[in-house]
């Protein structure tokens, strides 16, 4: 029965799909609904599907799908229903904290190891500079062979509108890691600045006599486990959020948006999936990643991620996802939010190509050495972004202040951002989720046998 619902998907999409190519030519007299309907059956046969399969993955495609036909068949209805994707983003950083804070105070002080602590940091940053550093260059590359820039339409620069660029020098990144309030941590979104202070907290509870550290490691523990069943409530209306983003998404740019500036996106994805093939599946493979069964583990998160934009928003399953994997709790609650303030490997990826983007469509031709001027800023500047909100096309803004390039082409990036996000976004949680494992199989801790 699934095999024939399944194939029945396949031969109708395939069939709708048809259907909409032959409306297009001017030739064919097709009614305009038809193509519509079709596509509409689809989703509703690949929804039953779904429902046969009992699976939330396909539940977030069916929203993923549907969301993009309603913005693109009612766009004015689809770009009211942005609340519902918003309203599942803030249930799932409303997680994130307290999520953090258990995991990591229970994974430190019940073992009382510091000198893993140690460890981890310095295995960590060292594995998050190499590989974010070979992303930014595969940007740079990508723009270079494409020269995607050279020849782009510029817009007018209207005078209402202003670029807030948010400057970060060294100095600012070091201060920016320590917390001055966990409350403002936490409502600012500040990954990193939790961590630290979760880590400090755990190294202090160690410190104190066992009678009284006990009680606080069982309230950790008792938290841990609570927020991990409110993600799972929460993971239920993954679809809803996600079908409410998408829809909005395409209902306030449509589909057309993409057009004039097919060439730096389809750069943008060819570098992408470039860095996927070429380092991080080699770096899964050197790791002895059972690439399979990963791919399954990860399949979710990465959903959750091209839908709604939001490296956060994936944060919460992709921690319970890579512990089931086999990577142990502690090391996952490490890795994976520090990995979002200095493993950034799409967004990475993006600030190369769009700085030197700017720079061609303003008809500026730059040497090697100004190139790699510009690689040396970005690396130190894109670093502790991950809890501000388009934190990548403010760091483009900053560097391109810095460097003296004109304003009007970075207004051609806010028109398709949100779909160059859409990919970005899927390359970070994927390569953070690979580092988590990699950095494991370092300690020697990837429980393989054990987790499959």
């Amino acid at each position: 029965m699934k095999n024939k619902l399944l194939v029945a998907v396949v031969s109708l999409a395939t069939l709708a799909i048809a259907a909409s190519l032959l409306a297009s030519w001017s030739w064919v007299s097709l009614p305009v609904l038809v193509p519509a309907i079709l596509r509409w059956v689809a989703i509703l046969l690949i929804a039953a599907y779904a429902t046969s399969r009992r699976s939330l993955t396909g539940w977030i495609f069916v929203g993923l799908l549907a969301g993009a036909e309603l913005g693109h068949d009612w766009p004015s209805v689809a770009v009211k229903l942005q609340l519902l994707g918003t309203i599942f983003l803030r249930l799932i950083k409303v997680i994130i904290a307290p999520l953090l804070f258990a995991t990591l105070v229970v994974g430190i002080a019940g073992h009382a190891d510091l000198r893993k602590v140690g460890r981890l940091a310095v295995k960590s940053l060292v594995y998050f500079e190499v590989v974010s550093t070979l992303a930014m260059l595969i940007g740079f590359a990508a723009i270079n062979l494409s020269r995607a820039g050279y020849g782009v339409t510029l817009p007018a620069t209207t005078a209402g509108e202003t670029i807030s660029v948010v400057p970060h020098t060294a100095t600012q990144i070091i201060i920016d890691i320590f917390p001055e309030s966990i409350a403002k941590s936490v409502a600012e979104g500040q990954l990193l600045q939790v961590v630290v202070f979760s880590v400090l907290f755990a190294m202090a509870l160690i410190l104190v006599p066992e009678a009284k550290r006990r009680p606080m490691l069982d309230f950790a523990g008792s938290l841990s486990e609570t927020m991990f069943k409110f993600t799972n409530l929460v993971m239920y209306a993954a679809p809803i959020g996600v079908f409410g983003s998408v829809a909005y998404t395409i209902g306030h740019l449509g589909l057309g948006v993409m057009l004039p500036l097919l060439k730096l996106l389809t750069t943008m994805y060819a570098a992408l999936l470039f860095f996927v093939l070429c380092v991080l599946f080699p770096i899964a493979l050197l790791a002895r990643i059972p690439i399979k069964s990963f791919l399954h583990a990860v399949t979710e998160p990465l959903t959750i991620a091209f839908a709604t934009a939001s490296s956060e928003a994936t944060l919460p399953r992709a921690l319970e996802e890579m512990e089931l994997f086999g990577v142990p709790r502690e090391t996952v609650a490490f890795v994976l939010p520090t990995g979002y303030s200095f493993n950034m490997d799409g967004a990475s990826i993006y600030q190369s190509l769009a700085l030197i983007f700017v720079a061609q469509a303003a008809g500026m031709h730059l040497s090697v050495g100004q190139q790699l001027m510009m690689l040396l800023t970005l690396m130190i500047s894109s670093k502790g972004t991950a809890g501000v909100a388009r934190g990548s096309l403010l760091i483009v803004f900053g560097a391109a202040t810095s460097f003296h390039l004109p304003m009007e082409p970075l207004f051609l990036l806010f028109a398709i951002d949100q779909l160059m996000d859409m990919g970005r976004t899927v390359v970070t949680v994927l390569g953070n989720c690979v580092a988590c494992v990699v950095i494991a199989r370092w300690e020697g801790e990837f429980q393989t046998e054990e987790a499959h």
